[in-house]
């Protein structure tokens, strides 16, 4: 899962629960971050997907912005669900928080979660390096309702 974001996983459950504490900190600054995501089918916990708002990192040289975003367990990839989470997502972020605009951001080789957000819409922008170690891809999409 981590092939494609910088191969840095949680080395610790100490790390797991940083992450988390970020996460409900986002949940009450601004109403919103990443949801577990649940098979249907199996009951089973496959991954997280959902919007955060970015304010403790620098982007494409751009910050405070609302983020679309899922990880999902291997075993789970190629079967249409960033595409679904991420659609559902959008639509909550521009039906419920009336938000402007939302971006993504994937690395430069993945390819799926490249096709993944223009299926759910977003635009290809440009790639842009981030801390001069790896080149990422920078989306956004519009809230047409506005």
């Amino acid at each position: 899962m981590h092939k494609y974001l910088g191969n840095k996983p949680v080395k610790d459950i100490s790390e797991s629960g940083e992450y988390i504490e970020e996460c409900l900190q986002k949940y009450i600054s601004h109403g919103i971050c990443r949801l577990a995501v649940i098979e249907k089918q199996s009951n089973a916990f496959i991954g997280w997907s959902g919007l955060r708002f970015i304010d403790d990192y620098t982007f494409n040289n751009k910050s405070n912005f609302y983020d679309v975003g899922y990880r999902f367990i291997p075993k789970y990839w190629g079967k249409g669900y960033a595409t679904e989470a991420g659609k559902a997502s959008v639509d909550f972020g521009f039906d419920i928080l009336n938000l402007k605009t939302i971006y993504g951001i994937t690395e430069l080789g993945n390819i799926a979660s490249h096709k993944a957000l223009l299926k759910i819409g977003l635009n290809y922008i440009e790639d842009f390096n981030y801390k001069n170690e790896e080149v990422l891809r920078w989306y956004s999409i519009k809230n047409p309702r506005l």
